[in-house]
C-alpha cells in the first residue's frame, strides 16, 4: 500500500485542525507531584510500562513485581529497583543518553491508566540497592525518578480491550508459547547473519 503524502499530517496546525481541542479539565487534571491519591495508585500497581528514548530510538519496557514495587520516596521522587533479568537493558541504556521517562501504571481490575512523567538517574549506591533487596539479592540498580507530571489517563483503551475480563483472555492453545517465538526469531536472526 502506498501512502498519499496529501493525507499525512506533519504540523501541529494540521493535527489541531484534524482533532477537536481537549476539554480544559483533561489538561487541568495533570499535577506536578505525587499526592495521596497517586501514592495509593502506585502502591496498588504490580505492573508498569516504562517509555524511554535513546540513541537507537524508543523503548517501552514492561516492569512488574509486588504491588507497589515502584516506591514513592516523597512527593517528587519515585524509586524503581531493577532486579535480575535478561540484561538487554534497552530502557536503562536509553536513560544514559536521555533522562526523560514516561511510566504507565496498570492496576488489575481498575479500568483507568495512571501516568507519571519525569527524569531518571541510574543509581548503583550499595545501600540503596540493598534497601530494595528481594530474596536476599540487592537490586542491580535503582532508577531515581524526579517527577514532573502526574495524571490519571482515560481508561477507554482498557475498557475497549476489556483487559481484565478473564472471559476475553486468549486461550493458551490459540497463541504460540514464548519459547516458540524466541526460537523462531533466533532462527530468523541466525539465518540473516549467515
Amino acid at each position: 500500500m502506498s501512502l498519499n503524502p496529501e493525507f499525512i499530517l506533519t504540523t501541529e496546525a494540521q493535527l489541531n485542525e484534524h482533532y477537536a481541542a481537549p476539554n480544559k479539565n483533561v489538561l487541568k487534571k495533570q499535577i506536578d507531584h505525587i499526592d495521596d491519591y497517586a501514592k495509593k495508585l502506585i502502591a496498588a500497581a504490580p505492573f508498569a510500562v516504562l517509555g524511554t528514548l535513546g540513541a537507537n530510538g524508543i523503548d517501552c519496557s514492561p516492569k512488574g513485581g509486588e504491588p507497589g514495587f515502584i516506591h514513592v520516596q516523597d512527593s517528587k521522587t519515585l524509586m524503581l529497583p531493577d532486579r535480575a533479568g535478561n540484561n538487554r537493558l534497552d530502557g536503562i541504556r536509553n536513560l544514559l543518553h536521555n533522562p526523560f521517562i514516561g511510566i504507565l501504571f496498570l492496576i488489575p481490575g481498575w479500568t483507568e491508566g495512571f501516568r507519571v512523567n519525569g527524569r531518571a538517574k541510574i543509581s548503583v549506591d550499595p545501600a540503596l540497592c540493598e534497601r530494595f533487596s528481594q530474596n536476599g539479592h540487592p537490586a542491580r540498580t535503582v532508577l531515581v525518578i524526579d517527577v514532573d507530571e502526574v495524571f490519571i489517563h482515560c481508561g477507554r483503551a482498557i475498557t475497549f480491550a476489556d483487559l481484565w475480563n478473564p472471559e476475553k483472555h486468549v486461550g493458551k492453545e490459540d497463541i504460540p508459547t514464548a519459547l516458540e517465538v524466541f526460537k523462531a526469531h533466533l532462527a530468523l536472526n541466525n539465518h540473516q547473519l549467515s
